[in-house]
């Protein structure tokens, strides 16, 4: 089937606070809609609108046909204790509640009672077949298989790692029939191979898509046309084109708005100075003309007068003419991450050192591994999902001890790290009192300002960890690699959660960081952007320098 999503004049946000408004989009068979802004500009509550799960507070949603099937894959995996996989599949593809649908109206075919009730059972009959439930248990072996899980359908997703949840949920969305998708952050902790795959996906979809990422690579891709929510201006547009055609022309808009500006302001300001020069001249001519006179200057008193009045005839021309002036708002400059990575002293010369060093885990092993990094060294570190890089980075930062051979830590070395699953902040404690605890060096106000400077204001620092999204928990491992002293630096897939502008500010941020560097990352752009010495690929628990 296919169907086309039309949004009008819609408006959503929380609670009171309205974070876009009088947004317009189309979605037929065929596009894939980009959907980019900062970190709390909207972009995951727009996609709920539109899935039907919140009702916006303004506008209209609409599908044609009323019955399109549309699917929302929300940014986390949702792992729900006692959950298999095959149940995730089925419970995200949409065949688990299309099935309970069905069953619930077969159910009611045998009441006699139940008015409409064939109806009813033709109709969810019609959805189960459409989800794909009839063959979902044959499947979903065959995708897995080509996908290399090899954990099987039975496993449990609480004992997966983050990159076999980013599989299971890559299998959900390959196995899904879904009319219109709707996709957010859905390369999180995925490989090249998975992004690839993700990539054909999307390109092969007949439907409708509307996707937040923020991967580069993936959106320059994929989309064919990109929805902007412009927190800082209170706006939302749609540019035509691709993600790097989008960039061009909001570079375009934003210097054109901004030349407007700068036009209508240094016109009203010349405006407001002649009348401001018009009105003195005016209230000086007065003063003259009231002086004490002698009676035989009446003919220079009136000529005084009739100066004054021609001024002040001037002034009230210049102020309509500035009252007529079409007012151009000032383009509002959006908040923008700015930080800096604290330095340490240098370390030892020699930072890490594996020597025939063997790592199990489980059925997996890594190694025997024999590397050396070096003090100031920035190694990038890439490879499939499951291929053994948080294990080998837990080897060199002496967490993970070998089952064999040797590991030795340098000396003086001070480790900042942001590891894949933001670690560092979970729990029930508030944001504040997690990060002092971290940096005892700083005292509470000093804690609060650091983090606003990351975005994580008065409603953040007091909440719970644990309830802050994965890219606000992000900003505040950011903010701890600025307020703490390192000299070796381990990102593992940083930007996962991250906006662009934050990711952005990230590389400018590492590329003037001077000492170790050990980088994890699937994200294609930021691997040419980053400046490294040394490239190593992890794979089949095998260390290569490339």
């Amino acid at each position: 089937m296919t169907a086309t999503l039309v949004a009008r004049g819609v408006a959503g946000g929380h609670g009171h606070r309205t974070l876009f408004e009088s947004l317009d989009l189309t979605v037929a068979p065929g596009d894939v809609v980009g959907g980019v802004g900062v970190n709390g500009a909207g972009k995951s509550t727009l996609l709920r609108l539109l899935a039907g799960i919140d009702r916006p507070p303004a506008g209209t949603i609409s599908l044609a046909p009323a019955d399109a099937f549309v699917g929302w894959l929300p940014q986390e995996h949702e792992r729900i204790e006692g959950e298999t996989v095959a149940a995730y599949i089925a419970r995200r593809t949409g065949c688990a509640q299309a099935t309970a649908e069905m069953d619930a109206a077969a159910t009611a075919l045998g009441d006699p009672t139940a008015s409409g009730a064939d109806d009813v059972y033709s109709a969810a009959l019609e959805r189960w077949l459409v989800s794909g439930a009839a063959d979902l248990d044959d499947r979903i072996p065959v995708v897995l298989a080509d996908l290399g899980f090899d954990v099987g359908e039975s496993a449990l997703m609480t004992t997966l790692s983050g990159g076999q949840a980013a599989r299971a949920g890559l299998a959900a969305l390959l196995l899904s029939r879904f009319d219109i998708v709707l996709l957010d952050e859905p390369t999180n902790d995925l490989d090249i191979d998975g992004l690839e795959r993700l990539e054909a996906f999307v390109r092969g979809l007949r439907g409708g898509v509307v996707l937040v990422s923020h991967d580069r690579e993936f959106l320059a891709r994929c989309v064919t046309r990109v929805l902007e929510l412009d927190l800082a201006q209170h706006s939302n547009r749609v540019y035509g084109g691709g993600y790097d055609a989008y960039l061009e022309e909001r570079a375009t808009v934003r210097r054109h708005a901004r030349e407007a500006y700068d036009e209508f302001a240094e016109k009203k300001a010349d405006l407001v100075a002649r009348a401001r020069t018009q009105r003195e001249w005016s209230s000086q001519g007065v003063r003259n003309a009231m002086k004490k006179s002698p009676d035989n200057d009446k003919i220079r008193r009136k000529a005084s007068m009739e100066s004054s009045e021609k001024q002040a005839q001037k002034v009230r021309q210049m102020e309509s003419r500035i009252a007529r002036l079409d007012e151009v708002e000032e383009p509002r400059k959006e908040w923008q991450l700015e930080f800096t990575i604290g330095a340490a002293p240098r370390s030892s010369t020699v930072v890490s050192t594996l020597s025939d060093a063997v790592f199990r885990q489980g059925s997996f092993t890594l190694g025997p591994v024999s590397v050396q990094v070096n003090a100031g060294e920035r190694i990038g570190i890439t490879g499939p999902n499951g291929a053994g890089k948080s294990t080998l980075l837990r080897a060199l930062l002496g967490t993970q001890h070998p089952d064999s051979g040797t590991a030795s830590l340098g000396a003086n070395v001070q480790i900042g790290e942001i590891d894949q699953a933001r670690s560092l902040f979970v729990g029930t404690r508030p944001l504040a009192a997690a990060f002092a605890d971290l940096v005892p060096a700083l005292d509470a106000a000093e804690v609060r300002t650091l983090l606003a400077k990351f975005g994580l204001k008065a409603d953040h620092v007091l909440r719970p960890v644990d309830e802050l999204s994965p890219g606000e928990r992000t900003r505040a491992a950011l903010a701890l690699l600025q307020a703490r002293g390192v000299n070796v630096l381990v990102l593992d897939e940083p930007t996962n959660h991250l906006d662009l502008p934050a990711i952005e500010q990230l590389e400018q941020a590492l590329e003037s960081y001077e000492g170790t560097l050990l980088l994890v990352t699937h994200d294609r752009r930021m691997l040419q952007a980053v400046r490294t010495d040394r490239r190593w690929r992890v794979e089949a628990g095998a260390v290569t320098e490339l």
